[in-house]
């Protein structure tokens, strides 16, 4: 674990993409202390991932100051899945591997 020396301000460390007890870890490695509005039981959250975080990583805080981190993308945010399903226009040619084989000949006819 990585402990930050003591001065006034730190850093805050990028916590998107880790789960949150790696998220606690590492903001208590930093020196500062984690919220999250999305979760009430936050200090039971376990393998959640961190979607969003304020203030962004990088940006210098006062030690023990409140890094807010979410769970749930928010409204019109991200929110996974793989887009949108619309049919293809205009549609594939239909016939499959026939079309794309020619017709079969004499196997051996390149040897005699």
């Amino acid at each position: 674990m990585r402990i930050t020396p003591n001065t006034p301000e730190v850093r805050v460390p990028k916590l998107v993409g880790l789960m949150a007890l790696d998220a606690r870890e590492r903001a208590r490695s930093h020196g500062v202390q984690l919220a999250a509005p999305d979760r009430p039981e936050f200090h039971l959250t376990v393998v959640d991932y961190v979607v969003r975080q304020y203030p962004p990583p990088g940006v210098a805080i006062p030690r023990g100051a409140i890094v807010t981190v979410w769970f749930d993308f928010g409204e019109g945010e991200g929110g996974g899945g793989a887009g949108v399903r619309e049919p293809r226009v205009p549609s594939p040619p239909s016939g499959g591997l026939e079309r794309e084989l020619d017709r079969p000949g004499d196997t051996f006819e390149a040897i005699r």
